[in-house]
């Protein structure tokens, strides 16, 4: 039997895992639940646990193990340490040090979004990008920068946090990490919202946006697809801070690409409509020629990333 690598990617809710051969090909997906009661100290050892049951059901033993890479919502640093995930119960720790003696494998970590734009550059829309940027618009805004192949992760491991750029100074209100103005205010799922409310106060134009009881992001860009002239106006905004941060990562790290992913792009190219005329806008011409591009890995992108952490 071939060598085998494992990819993790913990999250508040489940625990994705993954099983691949030494090529990048997975042989398993799975989950399980993330215990997150007492500060999350049965996290790491549910994976080893969760671990070392597929492996041998599947055949293998820990010498045909390479090894196992883990995604992590906050920053890690390049020893494995995480500065802290609210959401996992964690403070500071070493993920590598404390999953290593229980799985008995070789440990890599990283943090999630990083991770997942590495798969994304792997198997995934950014294929054969050697320099591209990864963009996942969800609850937030998260960001992976890859350079030459390789993660840009920071000294603290808080590299590539581009939701928490300020493209806004008027901004009253405070984004969730307790600055004013971040990208994420406004090209995230609730940042589009935000967005149209926003809008429809200001005046009292026909749209189909005002028939929704609870208005979603992708409500908004349905409407934008149907031509309503207010969700477009609102696509266009939206379009502005996107494109007028990504030209700031771009004077930075000149990718080749966007791969834009995370539940707002499930709008499709539709986006890159919006986004790319203020990217061009803002860029220094040397970076004009960035492409945009749609993620494909889903779900799965941090699974996949966490499995290349071990094979890169």
């Amino acid at each position: 039997m071939g060598k085998i690598v494992f990819g993790v990617d913990i999250g508040g809710t489940t625990v994705k895992l993954g099983m691949f051969d030494d090529q990048g090909v997975v042989l398993e997906k799975w989950e399980i639940p993330t215990r997150t009661e007492n500060h999350g100290s049965l996290i790491l050892a549910d994976i080893a646990e969760s671990v070392s049951v597929r492996m041998t059901d599947s055949g293998y033993s820990k010498e045909d193990v390479l090894g196992i890479g883990v995604g992590a919502p906050g920053p890690v640093d390049a020893k494995g340490t995480i500065g802290g995930a609210v959401n996992l119960g964690w403070g500071e720790l070493n993920i590598a040090e404390i999953l290593q003696p229980l799985a008995g494998v070789p440990v890599k970590a990283g943090n999630d979004a990083n991770v997942a734009a590495l798969g994304e550059m792997w198997k995934g829309g950014g294929q054969g990008c050697q320099d591209m940027v990864a963009v996942t618009l969800g609850t937030g805004v998260g960001g992976g920068i890859i350079v030459n192949g390789s993660l840009v992760s920071g000294y603290h491991g808080a590299g590539g946090e581009i939701g928490h750029m300020l493209v806004e100074e008027a901004e009253t209100d405070s984004c969730n990490c307790g600055l004013r103005g971040c990208l994420e205010q406004y090209a995230s799922a609730p940042g589009g919202v935000r967005l149209a409310k926003s809008r429809l106060a200001e005046e009292q134009a026909p749209s189909s946006l005002r028939t929704f009881k609870k208005l979603t992001c992708k409500d908004v860009w349905d409407a934008v697809k149907a031509g309503d002239a207010v969700a477009i106006e609102v696509a266009e905004r939206f379009g502005y801070y996107l494109g007028k941060g990504l030209a700031a990562v771009a004077s930075v790290v000149n990718p080749e690409a966007f791969v834009i992913g995370g539940g707002v792009s499930k709008a499709g190219e539709i986006l890159f409509d919006y986004i790319a005329p203020q990217y061009q806008r803002f860029a220094f011409a040397g970076s004009r020629k960035a492409r945009f591009l749609l993620a494909k890995l889903g779900n799965d992108a941090g699974i996949y990333g966490a499995a290349k952490l071990i094979l890169q």
